[in-house]
């Protein structure tokens, strides 16, 4: 099987993935996460990333998401 690469971004229209403009891919983004906000909303963190992007992972979760479902392999 040949693997290849999205050339433009897809929006999920009517059940069907149908390609989108960067625009409408950000905003159907923003309405999805919105959704799921507070303690339906989980970042997982990795061990290998950098103590500063791991804090602005936290931070996204707490302030943009309104959730403390934050976890990390760092703490194993």
């Amino acid at each position: 099987m040949k693997k290849t690469r999205l050339t433009t971004p897809l929006v999920r229209r009517n059940g069907v993935l149908e390609p989108a403009t960067w625009d409408e891919a950000l905003d159907a983004a923003a309405v999805g996460l919105a959704e799921h906000t507070g303690t339906s909303y989980g970042m997982f963190s990795c061990s290998k990333a950098t103590n500063e992007l791991n804090f602005m992972a936290q931070k996204f979760a707490r302030v943009v998401m309104g959730s403390n479902n934050v976890d990390s392999c760092n703490r194993t």
